[in-house]
């Protein structure tokens, strides 16, 4: 017998001992696969600092338990998740019957949205969950949305890592790193978090998407011990800012930004070697994830790559998605033309 719910209240599920853990066993601590985009904390900030209408969607079956978490917009639902999510999947107790569980969730979802958007889907999980929400009546189409550059250190040194890095790379560091000096901060006090802001104001990305939902996170995170949160200055100035954690056996690097002005120092390069040595040397990770965005940059520091999925879904008893499913028919027919050359 398998039992669905939803929580729009995720205060309330926190205080749910019994889900609280469930979910967290569901996350996993694998190296590779924990992260800080399953847990409760990052989609109850999503929710209090982004403005995200959460929908957590639970299947139960005994101890087993699958989860999706969901949101509303203005078009049906999506993943719970924002521009600082580096990937979204189905959380799954170990030996659960994950088929049969996301089944019974894409089956039930129809109830709350006839179209459904998620985006950032590892590739491990895509066919899982397309086949789940096939099986539950929706029409679903996948399509590649992202890249994800990431490293496997496996048992190397950072000097080890170094060397293998490119020459031009390296020749930066050699040229310039004593130009700047870095700090590499496992907490965050005002003075911190004055210099990281003010480093992200006077930057080439200027104004971030949600600075309070970054602050919220990084002070968890320092409170948990995971937070590495690095600092570049030239002549004491603060010039490049990059925020990292630490979990699980991999290091995330979510943030950075520099100077406009110290390009010419390259803070930012120095600033990374320095916190790669920190995460390889000093906490031993066994893996290094570079988040979203095939930028040529990342290719010098990572050695590995993997897509990153979207999948959407529509329900065709729904007669108002019928443009938007006449839309994805019509897509689909021109991506399989264009794959066979015609």
């Amino acid at each position: 017998m398998i039992s669905l719910a939803y929580h729009a209240d995720l205060k309330e599920v926190q205080r749910d001992c019994a889900l609280a853990d469930a979910l967290a066993l569901a996350a996993g601590s694998e190296p590779g696969v924990a992260g800080p985009f399953d847990r409760l904390g990052w989609w109850l900030a999503l929710q209090q600092e982004c403005a995200v209408a959460p929908i957590l969607a639970v299947a139960r079956q005994g101890d087993a338990l699958a989860a999706l978490p969901l949101a509303h917009d203005d078009q049906g639902l999506k993943g719970l998740a924002n521009w600082y999510t580096f990937r979204l999947r189905a959380l799954l107790t170990p030996g659960a019957d994950g088929p049969a569980l996301l089944k019974a969730l894409a089956r039930e979802v129809k109830h709350r949205g006839s179209r459904l958007t998620l985006s950032q889907i590892p590739e491990e999980q895509i066919q899982l969950l397309a086949k789940a929400f096939r099986a539950a009546g929706w029409v679903v189409q996948v399509a590649t949305c992202d890249i994800n550059h990431w490293l496997d250190v496996a048992d190397r040194s950072y000097a080890d890592y170094l060397a293998a890095r490119p020459g031009p790379l390296r020749t930066t560091l050699k040229r310039k790193a004593k130009k700047v000096t870095c700090e590499i901060h496992c907490d965050v006090s005002e003075a911190i978090w004055a210099d990281y802001e003010a480093i992200y104001a006077a930057s080439w990305k200027g104004e971030e998407g949600s600075m309070p939902f970054l602050k919220r996170f990084a002070r968890e995170e320092a409170e948990a011990g995971r937070l590495r949160l690095g600092l570049a200055r030239a002549e004491g100035k603060p010039v490049a800012a990059q925020l990292w954690t630490v979990e699980a056996g991999t290091a995330f690097i979510h943030k950075l930004a520099y100077i406009e002005e110290a390009k010419p120092l390259s803070p930012g390069t120095s600033l990374s070697a320095a916190l790669f040595q920190t995460v390889i040397d000093e906490d031993k990770v066994r893996f290094v994830d570079f988040g979203t965005g095939d930028d040529p940059y990342k290719r010098d520091w990572m050695e590995q790559q993997r897509n990153r999925w979207r999948l959407q879904a529509i329900d065709p008893r729904a007669v108002s998605q019928w443009p938007a499913l006449g839309r994805m028919w019509a897509s689909t027919l021109v991506a399989r033309v264009k794959k066979r050359g015609l």
